[in-house]
């Protein structure tokens, strides 16, 4: 069975001969083909082969495009550095002031930089692997993406100062993400991820009255456009899990602070769980805490439930701990 038969097959509770380890790989794979992220982030020929060497040598079942949360931010005009061996930084939010949304247009993905080196990847993808793997690209969801450009303080305060600029604002993200996402779809993505964070942080009122009407129009337009979905909220979403279930992901990430058996029972039944032991066990423990944690999660799981860590695998993992999950999952009882 190919990741690709594997993931998909999961995704439907169909038979697998492995339950599909989703874990997210960025600074990782960048440090396990010898590169500084600088390159990972700026040269899609070196992310393609730092997943696909990352999949192949430790069982990662989804190949992505994931690098960092400043592709539009970068391509809507806003001053990204990028250090030499490190994340990228925003070091000054675009909308300084509620005027300045007038400023913000939408960019074509196909004339940009940063959004069409994202799709390159995903081209480049499906030459090479879009055949045995399934392909994950990316974008920002509407409060990730207001957040990039408004900054996290701002917009947590602009709910109640500014109901109306959010709103407005949230649109303009939405569609930039929507016409980000459908040309990623279009040169071969099987699945969009996408980004949501800090919508972890505003509790279900907030969600359900500014955020999930955005996901909502993005997943369904995504579906349409023949891409499946993939939300990723880092961050503690108990508060919010039931109204993620009325969302339209088909895989939903989960964060290592959620108890994954409540994920998993509140999810199954509308999309995937995936998840969620804690990354640092997979940076600091040994190889037996990583069998314990991988086990715990996989006891929780039904049969359309994902494994990941609950986010991104830290640069400095060992790679006997990241053999030792593709090992655990393919000895566990399916």
């Amino acid at each position: 069975m190919t990741p690709k038969e594997r993931v998909l097959n999961r995704l439907e509770g169909k038979p697998v001969d492995k339950i599909p380890n989703l874990n997210i790989i960025m600074t990782f794979a960048a440090k396990y083909i010898n590169i500084p992220y600088k390159k990972y982030v700026t040269d899609y020929r070196y992310l393609v082969e730092g997943n696909v060497k990352c999949c192949e040598k430790f069982g990662i079942d989804m190949v992505s495009a994931i690098s960092d949360p400043y592709r539009e931010t970068y391509d809507l005009g806003a001053n990204i550095i990028f250090p030499e061996d490190d994340v990228p930084i925003c070091t000054d939010f675009l909308l300084k002031k509620y005027s300045d949304i007038k400023k913000l247009h939408i960019k074509n993905p196909l004339t940009s930089k940063r959004m069409l080196d994202r799709i390159k990847a995903i081209e480049l993808y499906k030459k090479e692997v879009g055949n045995n793997y399934p392909i994950l690209g990316w974008i920002e969801g509407p409060i990730s993406e207001a957040a990039n450009l408004r900054g996290v303080n701002n917009i947590m305060t602009d709910f109640i100062d500014a109901p109306d600029f959010v709103n407005e604002l949230f649109e303009l993200c939405s569609a930039q993400a929507i016409e980000f996402g459908i040309e990623q779809i279009r040169a071969g993505a099987d699945f969009i991820g996408v980004g949501d964070a800090a919508a972890s942080l505003i509790g279900p009122y907030y969600y359900k009255s500014f955020v999930l009407p955005f996901e909502i129009k993005i997943f369904n337009t995504l579906h349409q456009a023949g891409g499946k979905v993939k939300l990723h909220i880092c961050g503690n979403i108990t508060p919010i899990l039931h109204l993620i279930s009325q969302s339209g992901a088909d895989i939903v990430d989960v964060d290592w602070m959620v108890d994954f058996e409540k994920a998993v029972n509140t999810l199954s039944d509308t999309c995937a769980a995936c998840g969620n032991f804690n990354p640092v066990i997979l940076l600091n423990g040994s190889t037996e805490t990583v069998e314990e944690a991988v086990k715990k999660c996989i006891k929780a799981s039904k049969n359309n439930t994902m494994i990941a860590a609950g986010c991104e695998v830290p640069k400095e993992t060992p790679y006997e701990n990241m053999l030792k999950v593709d090992e655990v999952l393919r000895g566990a009882l399916i």
